[in-house]
């Protein structure tokens, strides 16, 4: 119209402009209802008036790309049509007259081959006497199946609206209900520690699940700091792999790469007239694509200040506005940012020594200074819009020797398979970690040691064939005539043993 019509001043008054408005929510009920009746004839199936207001509320809150009333219209349609198959499915007794059928038929077919004709006719006969009682079984399960109207409630509903979005809306069965009650000991299968994190992003889910999260604002919004590799990004990769089953579910945004004006576009899609345009923005595509995300900003205090004012918009409304002119919906995203800000605080409370952090009263004082570091470094506005900041405590000895574990889960798992238990005792632990771990660097040095204190060395033995006839190989400290651990030694051993508890018992730890 403003291409063709509007510009053409002598063309556009001889037409009456007319603005067609969505319809409201209460308009979209009573439409719905009058085209009821036509959707039950042709589909079949009986609307209840919940099923009916449920279409209008479920799309208007998830379908965002699209207006009332035609989005409702469309749940509606395809709510029907799925109730319509699930009684479409063939009658039992059908399928076993059918499979009767095909095995005459064989049988018949056999008697030709072996020219015994009067056999092949009688076969024959007999398939089309089941033929002729299949079709009559045929009509009546029809008609039958014509009087029994499906009914389409509010659960179906919630059925199509969650296959059209990808947003689980059924409602919670009594396993899910137990699975989100124990979501915090699923979540500590993989992290290491850290309780406050991992209960506040179990809240946030479990919030959301129930439907008592404000509908206009993301699931939960985190601001994650602390010290580097005590487990910030790993929680967000483990939360991933619990809500959708694979880490890759993750939306992962390394902040240092929109540290000048010009990158910001980049998030949300590059302007009308410049390279890129079609291709949309890294953040609103795969939100458009995957609306039901954990979506994290690594660094983010090394972003350029105008991603805050974005992101703003998102923590507030739950939506972001792509270079399309596209709504985004982000009202079921989980969205966590990481930050570095306040590691100097945190360093210099690393200096008493491993169980020195972890004290309540050390905590909280290395706590208060990352906080005041962190309001310097963000402006009150955006701090004021998050559901928490979490700071992540260091890690003992203890948890280290958890660390461990984990790593080598996966080590294990392989020499499973090769027919071989690895066993680690607490003396090889703790050299691992007073050689290899570092309190101001976390978890990550540790598993530098491990590749070079027990992978490598242990890759060489196997391939010497140091372990032959053995069945369990185990790790410990090699010491001096002093009595001074020098280095790790590996011992084979034949146990006794059973390995399919073993292997159930490494799968849980990986």
């Amino acid at each position: 119209y403003r291409k063709y019509i509007e510009k053409d001043n002598a063309l556009a008054r001889r037409f009456q402009e007319i603005i067609v408005e969505p319809t409201s929510k209460e308009e979209t009920i009573e439409i719905l209802k009058g085209l009821r009746e036509r959707y039950e004839e042709h589909h079949r199936v009986k609307f209840t008036d919940d099923a009916v207001e449920a279409a209008v509320e479920m799309s208007e809150r998830y379908i965002t790309a699209r207006c009332l009333p035609d989005k409702a219209i469309d749940v509606i349609d395809e709510a029907g049509a799925r109730i319509r198959l699930r009684n479409m499915s063939k009658a039992p007794d059908l399928k076993e007259v059918e499979q009767e059928i095909e095995k005459l038929n064989r049988e018949k077919e056999e008697a030709v081959a072996n020219q015994d004709f009067e056999k092949a006719a009688s076969l024959r006969d007999q398939a089309d006497k089941l033929r002729k009682k299949k079709e009559s079984m045929g009509r009546e399960w029809r008609d039958k199946s014509r009087e029994t109207d499906g009914i389409v409630d509010e659960e179906v509903i919630s059925e199509v609206v969650s296959k059209m979005t990808g947003i689980p809306l059924t409602r919670l069965s009594t396993e899910d209900s137990a699975r989100l009650m124990q979501m915090e000991d699923e979540l500590h299968k993989r992290v290491v520690s850290q309780e406050q994190a991992v209960a506040a992003v179990a809240k946030a889910v479990r919030r959301s699940r129930s439907g008592l999260k404000d509908p206009r604002r993301p699931t939960g919004c985190f601001v994650f700091a602390g010290p580097t590799g005590v487990g910030k990004t790993l929680l967000a990769k483990a939360l991933a792999e619990y809500m959708f089953g694979d880490a890759d579910a993750l939306v992962h945004i390394d902040m240092s790469e929109y540290m000048e004006k010009h990158n910001i576009s980049r998030l949300i899609g590059a302007p009308p007239g410049y390279v890129g345009y079609e291709e949309g923005g890294q953040l609103t595509e795969k939100i458009r694509r995957r609306p039901y995300a954990v979506v994290l900003l690594d660094e983010i205090e090394k972003a350029h200040p105008d991603v805050f004012n974005m992101l703003l918009q998102v923590m507030e409304e739950g939506r972001l506005t792509d270079s399309f002119g596209r709504n985004v919906d982000f009202r079921n995203v989980i969205l966590i940012l990481t930050t570095n800000a306040g590691a100097d605080a945190i360093k210099n409370e690393s200096a008493f020594g491993f169980q020195r952090p972890d004290e309540d009263s050390s905590y909280e004082s290395m706590k208060q200074r990352v906080m005041d570091q962190i309001e310097r470094v963000f402006r009150p506005e955006f701090l004021n819009r998050l559901d928490d900041t979490i700071i992540f405590r260091h890690l003992n000895k203890e948890d280290l020797k958890k660390v461990i574990d984990f790593e080598l889960s996966k080590v294990r798992t392989r020499l499973l398979e090769r027919g071989y238990e690895l066993v680690l005792t607490d003396q090889s632990k703790e050299f691992l970690i007073e050689k290899g771990a570092n309190l101001d660097y976390g978890a990550r040095p540790l598993r530098r040691a491990l590749e070079q204190r027990i992978e490598d060395p242990l890759a060489e033995e196997i391939l010497r064939g140091a372990f032959e006839g053995m069945n369990t190989i185990v790790v410990d400290v090699v010491k001096d005539e002093a009595g001074k651990a020098m280095r790790l030694g590996f011992r084979g051993e034949k146990r006794e043993k059973e390995i399919p508890e073993v292997a159930l018992a490494a799968q849980q730890a990986s």
